[in-house]
């Protein structure tokens, strides 16, 4: 036994293992014990692949399952309903594997190619179902999987929609002002002499009725019944400018159709590859951005009759001096700039934030393919994805800027956030790590596993969602948030084929077990060799190291036959473990979860309340010794002084399924009877308790829960099973139970 824990611990601190003692990870097929469910994701119903759908104002991006299930939903059920149900299973199968096998198109197309494959044509009643379930589906577009590429299209459709939607209501603005300054100028030409002269009189008839006039009396009689007041030149000459400027701008395509005129350039294009390019394009741009913006100033009062030259002039002789403001450059295009971390030159960051700063109406997505990186001093991998988390980082320390962090895998759960992002009236950068890289998995997998593991976790920050931090920045993406790492039930068959069922934690070095670069960090143990001395990884990380002298971590993978494994871990990775829950840390104390300086102040906010009940109970003995020894037969003690501790020492335990509050540490601090003045309520010393605990709902109990300064409040069980969003509601009111 002996001989077994100095050879693992040899592995654990040199990554060496006497020969023939262990097999390296890179000659074994292994793969994590909890992702051996997910080895072929086309037989899994899950967010993928998406559906950039076509003309969808609201919801740019799909499911594919979420489509199938809609669409299933409006099918008559008629007693066919569950043959066309599973019909439809076959048919999404069909064009999952499509997809997985490198197969492109819109849904309908790939719909087509997905029926003849699984022989649809051959069978009437499989024909029937698909027809209906293909009518049902109001949505087409192009499909995409979690690959290398989706990130950027998916970001593409969603800006393109976004862009559209503005284009459509600047035009329209546009129009109306070419229309009405257009309506300006006829109407000053039709007073004018040759307004009303014979020709022009002529032209404006018909032909059919051109012999039936004398339009040469008729120009005398007009142009001597007419009090011509003419317009006056420099108006006249400031309305035709208006209208050049208009019709020639280039921000968008033409407002009206009869304005493609020779000589009218192409719309500027806003998506660029680098931001050296989106940035000098802007600045190229700005001087016409400002006449325009100007141009619909002074248009917007020409047509309302407002505009004084004595007042105005001199006004917007200056526009735009010190830039537009945030309602000006808000209805322009924004720039969309796409690019991969492994591209993105420190040179480019310094330029991108800088224009960021200066308030550029960028949106920057940047791609990282992989989050290892060569360790500059040794010849070692690090999980890092240094780049990207600090461009994060100092986006998010300008305060201004939209900032959204996510693996390829989580995106769609995060469209909101998503289009949230490109809606912002701002700069926004977008961290999106792609999951294809060299590891074992398919890419929506490693992109998954990188955010459990919290290699790459969620977050984002929001500038517009309130004026704090806890309002702006979020975690609530990741899985189980408030952990180091997220845990999950294995279940499997030990060699007795008994039963067996463990929580196992995903942690940073799962994720490096994916990858064949960090192969030389684990060792295969035979399981003749398992003893006592190996310990899961994460129970490792947290323990004292002290206790560790005579463990070594463990991994629990599965080989292809699903068959149980152990391996022994290097140190090199267990460090980059504890540099990663540190980096994991920091970012909970940004969310609110676990904070250092919130737990502080309660901690004082403790000490101080047990010295003053200290004092209390002190103030009270010498109440009573005093007393005593003037009138022993008579000790007038203040029964509201005494009542309270004797109520304490007699009141029964409270059940943990009921909600209370520790009313005699009560400051009456009034948060909980604002939440719900009918649920909380003040005793005669005001001190809160619960007044009823049906006078509310579930989630005013916990949110008083969360608001105690003093964590007095325990919300007890739900007392409503309908009540909605329980198990959200269950999982935070676990710290006050």
């Amino acid at each position: 036994m002996q001989v077994e824990l100095q050879a693992h611990i040899a592995f654990h601190l040199t990554g060496r293992m006497p020969q023939g003692d262990g097999d390296a990870l890179a000659r074994s097929d292994l793969q994590p014990a909890l992702l051996a469910g997910y080895r072929d994701l086309t037989a899994l119903r899950y967010d993928f692949p998406l559906v950039l759908a076509a003309g969808a104002d609201k919801q740019p991006v799909q499911s594919l399952s979420a489509l199938f299930d809609g669409a299933l939903k409006g099918i008559a059920a008629n007693g066919d309903g569950e043959r066309i149900r599973k019909h439809a299973g076959r048919l999404e199968r069909e064009i999952r594997k499509l997809i997985a096998e490198g197969t492109t198109g819109t849904l309908s197309k790939l719909c087509d190619l997905a029926t003849v494959r699984i022989g649809a044509k051959n069978d009437e009643s499989l024909q029937k179902s698909l027809d209906r379930l293909r009518a049902a589906l109001k949505i087409d577009g192009e499909v995409i999987d979690c690959d290398k590429a989706m990130p950027f299209r998916l970001f593409q459709h969603a800006w393109q929609g976004l862009q559209d939607q503005k284009a459509l209501k600047f035009r329209a603005q546009i129009n109306t002002l070419i229309l009405k300054l257009s309506d300006i100028l006829s109407a000053d030409f039709g007073h004018s002499k040759e307004g009303m002269s014979a020709e022009r009189l002529q032209a404006s008839i018909g032909a059919a009725h051109r012999d039936t006039f004398d339009f040469a009396a008729m120009s005398r009689m007009l142009t001597a019944a007419s009090v011509n007041v003419p317009m006056a030149e420099s108006r006249r000459q400031r309305v035709r400018g208006l209208l050049a400027t208009l019709r020639t701008q280039r921000f968008f395509p033409p407002a009206i159709e009869s304005d493609k005129w020779i000589g009218v350039a192409e719309p500027y294009s806003f998506a660029f590859d680098t931001c050296s390019e989106a940035v000098a394009a802007y600045r190229e741009r700005l001087p016409k951005m400002t006449e325009l913006a100007k141009a619909m100033a002074i248009a917007k009062l020409e047509t309302d009759g407002e505009y004084s030259e004595a007042r105005h002039d001199a006004f917007f002789a200056q526009f735009g001096d010190n830039g537009l403001d945030a309602d000006d450059i808000a209805a322009f295009p924004d720039y969309l700039v796409c690019l991969r971390a492994a591209d993105f030159r420190a040179a480019e960051s310094d330029l991108i934030l800088r224009a960021f700063v200066s308030g550029m109406p960028a949106k920057l997505v940047v791609l990282t393919d992989d989050l290892l990186e060569q360790s500059p001093i040794r010849d070692d991998y690090l999980i890092a994805g240094l780049r990207s988390r600090q461009l994060a980082g100092t986006a998010i320390g300008f305060g201004a800027s939209y900032v959204l962090q996510a693996s390829a895998s989580n995106l769609f759960q995060l469209r909101e956030q998503v289009l949230s992002g490109l809606a912002y009236r701002g700069p926004a950068l977008f961290s999106v790590f792609s999951g294809a890289n060299a590891s074992h998995l398919p890419a929506y997998l490693a992109a998954a596993a990188a955010t459990e593991s919290r290699a790459f976790p969620s977050f984002t920050y929001d500038p517009s969602a309130g004026p704090d931090w806890a309002s702006r920045f979020s975690l609530s993406a990741n899985s189980q948030a408030d952990l180091d790492w997220p845990s999950q039930r294995l279940d499997y068959e030990d060699e007795e084929q008994q039963r067996v069922s463990e929580t196992v934690a995903f942690t940073l070095v799962d994720f490096a077990a994916t990858d064949p670069r960090c192969a030389k960090y684990f060792a295969k143990v035979p399981r003749a060799k398992w003893t006592a001395d190996l310990l899961p990884v994460s129970e490792f990380l947290t323990r004292e190291r002290k206790d560790l002298a005579d463990k070594v971590p463990c991994l629990l993978m599965v080989d292809r036959d699903n068959r149980l494994q152990k391996v022994i871990v290097n140190d090199t990775l267990v460090r980059e473990a504890r540099r990663c829950v540190e980096a994991w840390r920091s970012l909970q104390e940004f969310g609110g979860i676990h904070n250092s300086h919130a737990a502080r102040l309660l901690e004082q906010e403790r000490k101080v309340w047990a010295e003053q009940a200290q004092a209390a109970a002190a103030a009270v003995s010498q109440q009573t010794s005093a007393a005593a020894v003037a009138s022993p037969a008579a000790v007038a003690v203040p029964a509201a002084v005494v009542a309270a501790p004797a109520a304490a020492e007699a009141a029964p335990e409270k059940s943990p399924d009921e909600p209370y509050i520790e009313t005699a540490r009560c400051t009456s601090c009034n948060e909980c009877t604002q939440i719900n003045d009918k649920m909380f309520g003040y005793d005669a010393n005001k001190q809160a308790f619960i007044l009823n605990p049906d006078a509310g709902t579930y989630r005013q109990l916990v949110e008083a829960a969360e608001n105690c300064q003093i964590s007095i409040i325990h919300p007890g069980k739900p007392r409503n099973p309908n009540e909605p969003g329980l198990d959200e509601l269950i999982k935070r009111a676990e710290p006050f139970l």
